[in-house]
């Protein structure tokens, strides 16, 4: 295995990575968006006012989405484990 396949690999599982929590982060973005802008019409600075909606949207989003960031990730795991052969050799 050289150099180039490694930085390969590398390069394949932080894409990713990128991809299966993309769907969590961007619903946490907007909800904290969303949040913060109701914070300050309302001038309310309670922390917990910005944390409850986030955790209840990222498990929402776990509900959701949580299938297809499984079946990604052990198809992408099956596909790395069965190149090892090949990269050794």
């Amino acid at each position: 295995m050289d150099a180039q396949q490694v930085f390969t690999l590398g390069q394949q599982g932080l894409t990713m990575l990128l991809i299966v929590a993309s769907p969590i982060l961007i619903v946490v973005l907007v909800v904290g968006l969303v949040v913060s802008i109701f914070q300050a019409a309302t001038q309310i600075n309670e922390t917990t006012l910005s944390f409850v909606p986030k955790i209840v949207a990222a498990v929402a989003t776990l509900a959701v989405a949580g299938p297809w960031m499984l079946t990604t990730l052990v198809e992408y795991i099956q596909r790395t484990l069965q190149s090892i052969p090949s990269a050794i050799g």
